[in-house]
C-alpha cells in the first residue's frame, strides 16, 4: 500500500512538474507574431479556443485547463493582442489578464485642415477605413453633430488605438477632445474680447494657428485680429483666402486671388470666415481668447518664423520694406 502511495504522488508530482514546465515554455507560434481578437463577453473555453484559431499551435483543451486552474479565467479581458514568438502560455494569460492591447498611434497635427486628418487617418497602421467612403456631412452624423462643419473640430494630439479600431471611434476621441480644450479655453476669455461665442473662438484660433508656429507670437497676432474686429476693420489675412481657394490654390497667392469674392476672403469681407480653416493646438486655443495687450494693427514676417508688429499703416510699411523687400 505504501508503495502505490509512492508512486501516486509521484505520478503527481511528475504531473506539476511537467506542467509546470509547459506554463513556462514558448508557445509554437507561426512567424513573428500572430494577432489575436477577443471579444467582450467570451468565455474561458472560448478564448483558448481564439487563441488557436489565431494561428498558436496549442490544444485549446490544455490552455483552457491553464486558465482555470490559475484562477484568473474571470479577468480576461476583451481586446485586440499581438503574440510574439517567444510567448508563454504564462505571459499569454498575464498579457490578457493586464489588457496589455497591442496598440498603434496616429498623430494629427496643429494647423492641419479636415482633409489632411483624413489622409492621416486613411494611412494609419491597422486602423479600419469605416470613414473613407462617407462625406465630410456624414462624417460628422455618424459623430453626433449633423449639420457642424468639420473643420477645426477635432484636437490635435496623438491618439492610440487598438489594432483593427474604427478610424472613426480616433475621430469621435479628438472630437471631445477639442470640445474640452475649446470649453477650457473660452472659460479663461477676455470680458474686453469682441468674441462672442465658443465657435467664434475656435475659428480665430485656427487663424492664429496658421499665421505662425510661433507660440510667443500668438498672443500678439491674436491682438491684431481682436483689434480689427472691434473697430471692424477687415482682418485682411492669407491663410483664410489660400483656404478658400480650396484645390485650385498652387502655392502661389496672388492679387486676382485677394480680389476674387468667396466666403473666406477676409480682404473683401468683414469679420471671421464662416468656419475654422484648420485645427488649432491649445497655446492658440487661448491666444485667441487672452490677446496680448497690444494696440497693433498689422504684422509682418520677419524671415526667422518670428513677426514684427506695428501700431499703424506707416510703421507696417516700413517693416515690409525692411523684411520682406530688402530696403
Amino acid at each position: 500500500m505504501r508503495f502505490f502511495i509512492v508512486v501516486v504522488c509521484m505520478a503527481v508530482l511528475g504531473l506539476l512538474g511537467a506542467g509546470y514546465a509547459w506554463v513556462q515554455s514558448p508557445l509554437d507560434i507561426p512567424g513573428a507574431s500572430v494577432d489575436l481578437s477577443i471579444e467582450p463577453g467570451s468565455s474561458a473555453r472560448e478564448v483558448a479556443v481564439d487563441v488557436a484559431q489565431a494561428g498558436v499551435r496549442v490544444q485549446p483543451a490544455l490552455l483552457y485547463w491553464w486558465f482555470r486552474l490559475s484562477g484568473k479565467a474571470r479577468n480576461i479581458k476583451a481586446g485586440s493582442y499581438e503574440l510574439p514568438a517567444g510567448t508563454t502560455p504564462r505571459s499569454l494569460l498575464q498579457k490578457l489578464v493586464q489588457g496589455d492591447e497591442a496598440l498603434r498611434s496616429v498623430t494629427l497635427v496643429e494647423g492641419w485642415t479636415f482633409k489632411q486628418v483624413r489622409e492621416a487617418l486613411r494611412k494609419a497602421d491597422q486602423l479600419k477605413p469605416n470613414s473613407q467612403a462617407l462625406s465630410p456631412e456624414q462624417i460628422m452624423e455618424q459623430l453626433g453633430r449633423p449639420g457642424v462643419h468639420p473643420e477645426g473640430r477635432f484636437f490635435p494630439d496623438t491618439y492610440t488605438y487598438s489594432k483593427g479600431s474604427s478610424d472613426l471611434a480616433v475621430l469621435l476621441r479628438a472630437l471631445h477632445a477639442m470640445d474640452k480644450k475649446l470649453d477650457a479655453a473660452w472659460s479663461q476669455r477676455n470680458p474686453k474680447s469682441p468674441l462672442q461665442t465658443p465657435d467664434q473662438a475656435l475659428t480665430l484660433a485656427s487663424i492664429v494657428e496658421k499665421e505662425t508656429g510661433k507660440t510667443s507670437d500668438q498672443p500678439l497676432i491674436s491682438a491684431v485680429f481682436n483689434n480689427r474686429l472691434v473697430i471692424g476693420m477687415r482682418l485682411q489675412t492669407d491663410p483664410t483666402v489660400i483656404y478658400g481657394l480650396g484645390d485650385a490654390f498652387d502655392g502661389n497667392l496672388r492679387r486676382v486671388d485677394l480680389q476674387t469674392d468667396n466666403p473666406y476672403n477676409t480682404y473683401i469681407r468683414a469679420g471671421l470666415p464662416p468656419t475654422p480653416i484648420a485645427m488649432p493646438g491649445k497655446a492658440a486655443l487661448l491666444a485667441a481668447v487672452q490677446p496680448a495687450s497690444s494696440k497693433a494693427l498689422y504684422f509682418v514676417a520677419r524671415g526667422d518664423g518670428t513677426s514684427q508688429f506695428s501700431n499703424s499703416l506707416d510703421e507696417h510699411n516700413r517693416a515690409v520694406d525692411k523684411y520682406q523687400r530688402g530696403q
